[in-house]
């Protein structure tokens, strides 16, 4: 069973950044997909951003691209998220989620396609 601990939420201003770490134990890391979700407040979770094996794919939710930016440190066994120009509709519970993927290329923004997930980190962002 893989284990996925997520940290650096917090509590930021409008306009300030963040940035979430999640770091893997438990199997081999560098053939996960890798995402990050968010749930806020009597809403649905939602997809943020996702990562392939090497790094050189990723996919944004249209809420924070241009903004946030998804990475991953295979040695560390660890996704980050940069969390920037931070806007109070950020505030959210944050979830990383890793599965095996089917090959380097893949990556998903769907949750059903993600096996391990993470315990989440709290992202608060004040006016």
């Amino acid at each position: 069973q893989v284990q996925l601990v997520e940290s650096g939420g917090g509590l930021v201003q409008a306009g300030g950044s963040l940035r979430l770490s999640c770091v893997a134990s438990g199997r081999t890391f560098s053939t996960f997909a890798l995402g990050w979700f968010r749930q806020a407040p009597g809403k649905e979770r939602e997809f943020v951003a996702a990562i392939n094996w090497s790094g050189g794919s990723t996919s944004y939710g249209d809420s924070v691209k241009g903004r946030f930016t998804i990475s991953r440190d295979n040695a560390k066994k660890t996704v980050y998220l940069q969390m920037n120009s931070l806007k109070p509709e950020d505030t959210a519970d944050y979830f990383c989620a890793a599965t095996s993927a089917q090959h380097n290329r893949w990556f998903s923004s769907r949750e059903d396609e993600y096996r391990y997930w993470g315990q989440g980190t709290r992202v608060t962002v004040s006016s």
